[in-house]
């Protein structure tokens, strides 16, 4: 059985089609499922979401790029939704410095907000990263992430800021691009960092594996990423299954 740790089925690609994509996730062998929300309306049908099927659960954030946008009374929402019993993590927060429409020093604050609120609630964090990577472990460090851990989600960073990552309390979690034929780094990362500290995504409805690359992404294809993850390190597809899944649930604090 698989977990896809970070899927946007709260994203409008799916408002037309939402069950029989699940339906094929667990056809698939997706056994779980973290809806990620990153502002008001994601956040809102996330819940509904996780309200509906027991099998999925959720996580609350205010994502970077709309980081001009976070009042203070969004993040004090944000708080309630933590006490919910199916919001597992906070996030996704971070930095992208790809768009501009945050400023840097907005973007920083916000993330630095939500790390101290996820130590304050006690749950792990989920990290958006892109064109980021120093500004992002510099923060971590300065706010004392490693006591929640979390996840760095779709990494595409090298090995060696994978390993500083992972003795941060993190998990290095793998989606699509680690198909892609060209993409070096995340096969690196896949063969060096140990199966313990990895997690598997689909980021749906975005970064189709391959040979899907280009269409919409979707829960069921995050076997494609265990299997080309099984490959690179030659061991079973099992071994993928049971050792990601596993890391998801002590992550999430799942039974």
């Amino acid at each position: 059985m698989l977990f896809d740790t970070h899927v946007h089925l709260n994203a409008e690609q799916f408002d037309e089609d939402v069950e029989e994509v699940i339906a094929r996730a667990k056809e698939a062998g997706v056994e779980n499922m973290v809806v990620v929300g990153f502002d008001r309306p994601t956040i809102e049908r996330a819940m509904e979401l996780v309200e509906t099927y027991d099998f999925l659960y959720a996580s609350v954030g205010w994502h970077p790029v709309d980081a001009i946008d976070m009042k203070d009374e969004d993040l004090d929402w944000i708080e309630e939704w933590t006490k919910h019993p199916k919001v597992v993590a906070l996030g996704e927060m971070g930095l992208d410095y790809h768009w501009d429409k945050s400023p840097e020093d907005v973007q920083k604050d916000v993330f630095r907000r939500q790390i101290r609120l996820a130590k304050k609630v006690k749950l792990p964090i989920i990290i958006h990263n892109r064109e980021a990577t120093q500004d992002i472990v510099d923060i971590l460090k300065e706010e004392g992430a490693s006591e929640v851990g979390g996840i760095m989600h779709c990494f595409s960073g090298s090995p060696e800021v994978a390993k500083e990552c992972v003795d941060m309390n993190f998990y290095i979690s793998l989606g699509g691009p680690v198909t892609f034929k060209n993409a070096r780094k995340p096969k690196e990362v896949a063969k060096e960092i140990p199966l313990e500290k990895l997690l598997v995504e689909t980021d749906c409805p975005y970064l189709a594996p391959h040979p899907n690359r280009g269409k919409r992404n979707e829960p069921a294809y995050v076997r494609l990423v265990a299997e080309q993850i099984a490959e690179l390190k030659e061991i079973s597809i099992e071994e993928v299954e049971a050792a990601t899944t596993r890391n998801a649930k002590k992550l999430f604090n799942i039974n």
